[in-house]
């Protein structure tokens, strides 16, 4: 096994993130433990660095009044969490090309997570039983994850103390309109990448949340109309 890339590992921006969150016992130690695996345990980090990462995302949503439960899978949570936290400042009127390199920025964040999760699923420690004498990845990976981990954690946590002011009207839930990602994915091809194949709604939900947000707002706008027409018709047909 090579030797190990660093004796002192530390997750610079998760800690910045603790020293904001006073009592946060439990990320605390999420962040501890995931330091000292990097060396020690390659293959616990991944299942470490999945974990920190929901834990944040969970507690954000919370402190912005939007609470989810324990059945949400890494990638759709973090979309959660994306669609809640504003990216830029009420004052910055976001240009075109601002917008599609923010989305662009989105797009590989995600990637992150999906990857963080993948390779829990088949590199980690506690995650699945394995044959027992299968050679685990090592340091240099587990460092890989970690340091992505850290960056995605102090990222979120950064824009939500940045931006506070996210009203109720602003936020975004993927799973909550249906109508509109059936829509999306009916008239868009679905996205391969490799061997994965992913919802054009869902892709759109997570790297451009507020475009969405304005298809969103034109589709209930379509209904709203749709349900004027059919009510004068409907009176007419019960005289």
């Amino acid at each position: 096994m090579p030797e190990a890339i660093s004796q002192s590992f530390v997750m610079v921006g998760a800690r910045e993130v603790l020293a904001l969150m006073p009592g946060a016992v439990h990320i605390e130690r999420q962040v501890v433990a995931l330091e000292g695996a990097v060396n020690e345990n390659p293959a616990l980090a991944f299942d470490l660095a999945k974990t920190l990462i929901e834990s944040v995302c969970k507690t954000l949503l919370r402190d912005r009044g939007h609470p989810v439960g324990d059945d949400l899978e890494l990638p759709q949570l973090f979309r959660e969490t994306l669609a809640n936290v504003r990216m830029v400042p009420d004052t910055h009127t976001a240009s075109t090309e601002v917008r599609n390199s923010l989305r662009k920025t989105l797009g590989g964040l995600f990637t992150v997570v999906q990857g963080v999760c993948e390779l829990r699923n088949t590199e980690g420690f506690a995650s699945h039983g394995k044959y027992g004498y299968v050679l685990p990845l090592d340091s240099v990976q587990a460092l890989l994850v970690a340091r992505a981990a850290d960056a995605v954690v102090h990222f979120l946590f950064a824009a939500h103390k940045s931006y506070p002011s996210t009203s109720l009207a602003r936020r975004l839930s993927y799973i909550e309109h249906e109508k509109l990602n059936a829509l999306i994915d009916e008239a868009n091809e679905s996205i391969e990448i490799f061997d994965l194949t992913y919802r054009p709604s869902e892709v759109l939900f997570s790297v451009d949340p507020e475009a969405y947000r304005d298809l969103l707002a034109r589709f209930a706008e379509l209904e709203e109309g749709y349900e004027q027409e059919a009510q004068p018709a409907a009176t007419q047909d019960h005289q």
